[in-house]
């Protein structure tokens, strides 16, 4: 029978496509990886892995084995976590997953505390385009995911967690900037910035833009929100970006100036999904809540759901 690590080894190397890469993710050397691969398959009497030079390829059959592969490592990870959860503490490994526009302004201001009160927990950080999230937490890449809903998958256990507002940006010297409000005909004919697709920040740009008659500028798609702010600051257009971002990376000397709408809010709801077997959701709770507390205390004006 294929041993737990050997599947491992198989897992390391679909994600990396690269045997060094592999075994520097495994934690050994390139020609145990291998040796162990080519073990596996003995033992199955199957090919799993294309070799050549160039690239590493799964065999038709060696994708099925994956599949199979991940979800009984993680169900040896649960078991080992769940183990360790009866021990009275947080404890064991989370894989969280969250995207790029959340991320860097708001795990700064969870992760110190969570490791403080739970020292022996090991919260592995992963983020992914919004659109990438729910394959990675169905295929059990991820534990739980904080992201922006709504989320289709009957599978998954959905908890609101708080609503984060969207902000028109514009350069300092654009007309709009010395507007203490905006109205919906201010901005009708402009043209917008926007993440590229895959961001969820992208889709809900883009049906803003269609509402208010503005023009989406397909050609200039930023690849993070800070390159976006750079856009907008060169004049190249005007952009909605979310709340933890200008709260955290815009100040009085910026060189964009963020606005509201009048009587209006912009915003998107950020919710945590994970799969409704799992056996860990009251340590995802708790983990909420810390989410919770930075919120209420960083960014006071973002209603808790």
């Amino acid at each position: 029978m294929p041993s737990l690590r050997q599947l491992e080894y198989l897992v390391a190397l679909a994600d990396t496509r690269h045997f060094r890469r592999a075994a520097e993710k495994t934690g050994v050397s390139q020609p145990t990886l291998s040796a162990q691969l080519g073990v596996l398959e003995q033992r199955l009497g199957v090919q799993l892995v294309e070799r050549n030079r160039s690239s590493v390829h799964l065999t038709p059959l060696g994708k099925q084995v994956l599949v199979i592969s991940r979800r009984m490592i993680q169900d040896m990870q649960e078991i080992r976590d769940v183990a360790a959860g009866q021990k009275g503490e947080l404890a064991g490994t989370v894989r969280l997953g969250l995207p790029p526009t959340i991320g860097p302004y708001l795990l700064p201001r969870v992760l110190p505390e969570v490791h403080r009160a739970y020292p022996d927990l090991k919260l592995y950080v992963r983020e992914q385009v919004h659109n990438a999230l729910p394959a990675a937490l169905a295929d059990g890449v991820l534990d739980v995911i904080l992201t922006p809903l709504p989320l289709k998958n009957s599978d998954f256990e959905t908890v609101p967690v708080f609503r984060e507002p969207l902000y028109v940006v514009v350069a300092n010297d654009h007309p709009l900037a010395k507007k203490s409000h905006l109205e919906r005909q201010d901005l009708t004919g402009e043209a917008v910035l926007a993440l590229e697709s895959g961001h969820q920040l992208h889709e809900q740009v883009e049906a803003i833009c269609d509402e208010i008659g503005a023009r989406l500028l397909f050609d200039f798609e930023g690849t993070s929100l800070e390159t976006l702010r750079q856009m907008v600051a060169m004049g190249v257009g005007i952009s909605f970006l979310p709340g933890l971002f200008v709260k955290t990376m815009l100040t009085d000397q910026s060189d964009v100036t963020a606005l509201e709408f009048k009587g209006r809010s912009l915003s998107r709801t950020i919710g945590a999904s994970w799969r409704r077997t799992s056996a860990r959701e009251s340590d995802y709770h708790v983990l909420l809540g810390f989410v919770r507390q930075a919120v209420k205390r960083d960014f006071p004006s973002f209603p808790l759901l």
